[in-house]
This record gives C-alpha cells, sequence and structure tokens, in this order.
C-alpha cells in the first residue's frame, strides 16, 4: 500500500535524539523524505532512518543563528524542491532556580533555544510554504505553555511564547493554506528528562505521583499527535494546543 506522504518533504528540528528523532522517524515511516536537523550533527540518525541518504538528510544547525537557518531551509528546498511540513522542536530545559535566583545568561539562553529558535525557523518555513500556498507546521511548546511550575519561570515563559507565536501565525496564514498548530508535551521519558532524574534519582517518584495517567508518556505518543496535526484528518485544525500529558494539566 502506498505511503500517506510519499515525495513529500518534512522537517524536524532538534531531531538527534527525543521527541525530534521519533518525529523523523515517523515521518519516514509514511513515505516522506526526512531532514533532521540539530546543533549536534544527527548523521548517524539520518543513517538509520534510510542508509543511502536519498530519503534522509542531516543537517547541523544552531536554531539561535538565523543565516544558519536560512542556509537550512534553501539547502532543503534547492535539494527536494518544496517544503511540506515542519516539526520545530528544538529546546532545553535547566535545573529548577527561583526567578530571583536565575541569571541572565540562563534566562537568556532558554530564551534564545526554545523561542528565538522556533521564531528563526518560522519564518523561513513559512516563507517557502507562503510560495507553494501549502504546508503545516507543528511547534513543541510544553505542558509548561499552559500552566506554571515554582523554578521554572524562565523555561515556562519560553514555552508560552511558543503558543502566542503559533496562535498569531496560525491567524496570519489561515487563507493562505497553511496550518500552525502546537503539542504541549508532559513529563515524556527522553535523555532530557533521563538526565535530570539521573541528578535526582528520588524525583522519579514524585513525577508519576503527579501525572493522572501514573505513568510517563513516550516519545512515539507525542509524534503521533505531530503527524496527525500534519495529516488532511486535521485540516480544520490550526492555531491549536494539544496537550499530551497524560492528564497533568486537567486537574
Amino acid at each position: 500500500m502506498e505511503k500517506q506522504w510519499k515525495n513529500k518533504v518534512a522537517l524536524v528540528t532538534g531531531a538527534a535524539s527525543g521527541m525530534g528523532l521519533a518525529a523523523a522517524k515517523a515521518f519516514a515511516d509514511e513515505g516522506a523524505i526526512v531532514i533532521l536537523t540539530d546543533i549536534n550533527e544527527p548523521t548517524a540518525q539520518a543513517a538509520e532512518i534510510d542508509p543511502t541518504g536519498e530519503r534522509a538528510i542531516a543537517i547541523c544547525c544552531d536554531v539561535t543563528d538565523e543565516k544558519a537557518v536560512e542556509a537550512t531551509i534553501q539547502q532543503v528546498v534547492s535539494t527536494f524542491g518544496s517544503l511540506d511540513f515542519a516539526f520545530n522542536n528544538a529546546g532545553i530545559q535547566t535545573a529548577a532556580v527561583e526567578l530571583a535566583d536565575v541569571s541572565n545568561e540562563v534566562y537568556e539562553r532558554i530564551l534564545d533555544i526554545n523561542l528565538k529558535g522556533v521564531w528563526n525557523f518560522m519564518k523561513y518555513e513559512l516563507r517557502q510554504m507562503r510560495k507553494q500556498g501549502s504546508g503545516a507546521i507543528v511547534n513543541n511548546s510544553s505542558l509548561g505553555g499552559l500552566v506554571g511550575v515554582p523554578g521554572r519561570a524562565a523555561y515556562h515563559a519560553s514555552k508560552h511564547g511558543i503558543l502566542g507565536l503559533t496562535k498569531s501565525a496560525a491567524l496570519e496564514y489561515a487563507t493562505q493554506g497553511i496550518r500552525i498548530n502546537a503539542v504541549c508535551p508532559g513529563i515524556i521519558s527522553t535523555p532530557m528528562v533521563q538526565s535530570m532524574l539521573d541528578e535526582e534519582p528520588e524525583a522519579m517518584d514524585e513525577l508519576i505521583k503527579v501525572v493522572p495517567a501514573k505513568r510517563l508518556g513516550t516519545v512515539e505518543e507525542v509524534s503521533s499527535v505531530v503527524l496527525f496535526l500534519c495529516s488532511s484528518s486535521a485540516s480544520y485544525v490550526t492555531g491549536q494546543a494539544i496537550a499530551v500529558d497524560g492528564g497533568y494539566t486537567i486537574q
């Protein structure tokens, strides 16, 4: 049976691991040509998806560098002719710190990567999609884009900002064949979450207690929502923030 996205082109940022890598694999499984971008060269991950390099390529890109982002989109379009889907996933988390004790350097780094990085990629993705008159973008926010948590003010500011970008851009492009949505993952089993748990092993029990589903989510559970939002099944869905959090944010 022919895959639903044969010869469609999908770009994923932060694709070297976690939710980004899971989404890249899921796009590929549906027949799409996939571009994996990450500040850590994702060559091995692209080769795992397609050893021939014809349907999965890696591009090393710092999301905070606008020129590098522009060059990435230009390379995608010159190589494959279009850009149909984008999952703007790259982001970082830091240790919990009271707002008054967060350094300017930490605050600026979080905003640069989590928010400016999405801004940079959206700008050039949308320029291409506007030319085509079609496209779907999914931005990775967080449960931190929907609620507040003590000690996470800088992170949550960046993730709330992503939802503002998503909603405003969705309104701008709703008549131009482009849909823009966001996913808001809860506590997902990713390398980033695992590194936090390695520093605080007792934190796992505390995390599970606050999730109604009483377990961590999987990267595949997030990527399945990303693909739904890019699909024709979501053709009348735009500007939405979809929580994938085991019920955390409805408490």
